[in-house]
């Protein structure tokens, strides 16, 4: 058995981004840049004013001074002219600044009159004015390669006239389950059946990380229909596939997988859940082979599936982010494998982990309603209630 960091590193090392493509600006929330995005506008354009009020000289907007307006500029109608010693324009949010005023009075702090205003209060000079390119100016760097764009981004995008981005593909992962036991959910169960829930959640995983997701049909105990599925997923960026990893008598993941010239990179980590995991190549598309019970499925993909898909979607390859915690409870002492258990969390002045107290890895309802998962290290030692832990929060 290899460990847990190995196992990682050695899916991650051959994995490269899946290849560009271009998008519409509105539909590149949540994908990763491609390349980066400069600034093909100044924003704000122009000097423009941040309030409602006048374009004014300050020396002239003196407390008590009368002075003529000679005209208005709704925000998009810039003033054709420039303004003069005692003249004003009336100006709007987002109105362009026209040449000669140099500051903005507030209509609160002005009374206006039948060709003019009444100064009140006197402006600062430059208060109020938005200069030419305060937010960016033209080439400026923006968003850099490699960023999964957030909703903020894209309206930073969006400002610097960007129509159009491009960004990396979402990788295509092919999901296979496997097994005779298995039916889909709304089906009739079979005796001595299933519901298949490992297809419908590893999907709705891969999507969550940027990915998309493709579901073959369910294969059988059966070697060809194993070898059959997995020449289906040619064209796929990743294969994965859930059940008959393992060495019983109607595991035929590694047998069916070899008719189609899998080579095997490593089976079986020092972990639990996922110790059968399995990993290799079918030509040049990853494959991984994940158990078939489903908690140590979803724990295998937080720990494994999710960094492969950051790499093939261009992001960084990093694993899996831990955090410091208390243990609520107490815990024996630990095996040779590396530990994962289920976790609610509370916040008392930092995260307070309890594990629940079954953590049998086809049981769902304790993962559905887990906050974390508690990492237990090879041979620790046993834990008491307080101890320091780690655990990885779960977002997915």
């Amino acid at each position: 058995m290899i460990s847990v960091e190995e196992a990682r590193a050695r899916i991650i090392a051959g994995l490269t981004p899946v290849g560009l493509e271009t998008v519409a600006l509105a539909a590149a929330h949540g994908r990763v840049l491609g390349a980066p995005v400069a600034a093909r506008v100044a924003h704000p354009p122009a000097d423009v004013s941040a309030m409602d009020g006048y374009a004014v000289r300050a020396e002239d907007a003196v407390a008590g001074a009368r002075l003529r307006v000679i005209g208005a500029a709704p925000a998009g109608h810039p003033f054709a002219g420039s303004v003069a010693a005692g003249e004003a324009v009336r100006l709007f949010t987002g109105s362009f600044v026209p040449e000669g005023a140099d500051t903005i009075l507030i209509q609160e702090n002005a009374t206006a009159e039948a060709e003019g205003l009444v100064v009140n209060e006197a402006p600062v000079r430059g208060r109020h004015i938005r200069p030419a390119g305060q937010d960016f100016a033209v080439g400026d760097a923006l968003l850099p390669a490699g960023k999964r764009l957030a909703v903020r981004d894209v309206g930073l995008a969006a400002a610097a006239n960007h129509p159009w981005l491009t960004v990396f593909r979402r990788p295509r992962v092919a999901i296979l389950a496997t097994g005779d036991e298995i039916s889909l959910p709304g089906e009739a169960v079979g005796v001595g059946g299933i519901v298949n829930s490992n297809s419908a959640m590893l999907a709705a995983f891969v999507a969550a990380c940027g990915g998309e997701a493709v579901v073959l049909p369910a294969a059988g105990d059966d070697v060809a229909a194993i070898a059959a599925a997995a020449e289906a997923a040619r064209g796929a960026d990743f294969l994965v596939t859930t059940g008959g990893a393992s060495v019983g008598a109607h595991d035929f993941m590694q047998e069916g997988l070899g008719r189609q010239g899998f080579a095997l990179d490593f089976w079986k980590i020092a972990m639990r859940p996922g110790k059968p995991l399995i990993f290799g190549h079918v030509g040049a598309m990853p494959v991984l082979g994940l158990p078939g019970n489903p908690v140590s499925a979803y724990v295998c993909a937080v720990l494994f599936l999710a960094p492969a898909l950051a790499s093939m979607a261009g992001l960084a390859a990093a694993g899996p982010v831990f955090e410091a915690a208390r243990l609520r409870g107490s815990l024996p002492a630990n095996d040779l494998r590396e530990d994962y258990l289920r976790a609610t969390l509370e916040w008392d002045g930092g995260w307070v982990a309890a594990p629940f107290a079954r953590q049998d890895s086809a049981m769902l309802t304790p993962l559905a309603r887990a906050d974390a998962l508690l990492r237990r290290p090879p041979f620790q030692a046993a834990l008491a209630d307080g101890a320091e832990i780690e655990i990885i929060r779960l977002a997915l």
